[in-house]
């Protein structure tokens, strides 16, 4: 089963930013600097992880993973909130690999 995950990173160095960057986008849709809406299953989260561990570094750096809910309960309506600028529902489909 999928979920949407917010994956949200702050690299301190500007080759493992890249580096990060490329691999989360491989996962998932950028939606803001810094910040990614992915729909993953457990073992492609774990992927995601463990691609990412040997990405960072682990005193300077930080990755974010926030499970918003799973994909068939429409959970992105009902779980986020916005300020300012209207949110534009994705179209999600295109996340599914």
């Amino acid at each position: 089963m999928r979920r949407h995950v917010l994956v949200s990173y702050d690299i301190t160095d500007a080759k493992r930013w890249r580096r990060a960057y490329k691999i989360i986008r491989g996962y998932g849709k950028h939606v803001q600097y810094s910040v990614f809406l992915c729909q993953l299953t457990d073992m492609e989260e774990v992927q995601l992880r463990e691609a990412l561990y040997d990405v960072i570094h682990k005193e300077l750096d930080q990755v974010l993973f926030v499970r918003i809910g799973h994909v068939e309960s429409n959970a992105l309506q009902r779980n986020i909130t916005i300020i300012g600028r209207e949110f534009v529902p994705l179209d999600l489909k295109r996340l599914i690999f």
